[in-house]
């Protein structure tokens, strides 16, 4: 079982920027980072290990940055869904289907893109055989050619 951090958003002015919903069944543990504070002076290991989730969520931003800044929309969605498979494979869920819980008007917000900019690009990939979406259901049929176009060659950023 993998598991995320969410609310180091709030650190820094004790607000938090944004909400979170989950797309899966979850657990939720709620842990004031004052309490996270004052564990980590006495357990270093806590500390270092702190650094090193935040430090992940700086290069996971920093990625995302990268996403929306040089993709085109293709490379775009197509990142957005290998990252959700890989990540939902890693709990235990199929490696090729799923259930999108997001609207494409939702993904769209995420991606920085147009609803009908998502929505041409999921029928452009049905189009060319790399998934089915039957609802909200979505089965990758080509992973391999949908992981190449989620990692754009250096050619696109030009």
């Amino acid at each position: 079982m993998t598991g995320e951090i969410l609310g180091l958003d709030g650190i820094v002015n004790d607000k938090h920027s944004c909400d979170a919903v989950a797309l899966e069944d979850s657990e939720v543990c709620v842990m004031p980072f004052s309490r996270i504070e004052e564990i980590s002076r006495s357990v270093h290991s806590l500390q270092n290990h702190m650094h090193k989730i935040m430090s992940r969520e700086i290069v996971k931003d920093q990625s995302i940055m990268i996403l929306l800044g040089g993709m085109r929309a293709e490379e775009r969605l197509a990142a957005f869904l290998m990252n959700l498979i890989q990540r939902l494979s890693a709990r235990g869920f199929s490696k090729t289907e799923l259930v999108l819980r997001m609207t494409r008007e939702e993904i769209g917000n995420y991606l920085g893109m147009k609803l009908e900019t998502v929505s041409r690009t999921f029928s452009k990939f049905a189009d060319e055989g790399l998934n089915e979406v039957h609802q909200k259901h979505l089965i990758i049929k080509k992973p391999e050619e949908l992981k190449k176009l989620a990692v754009p060659s250096s050619d696109s950023c030009n």
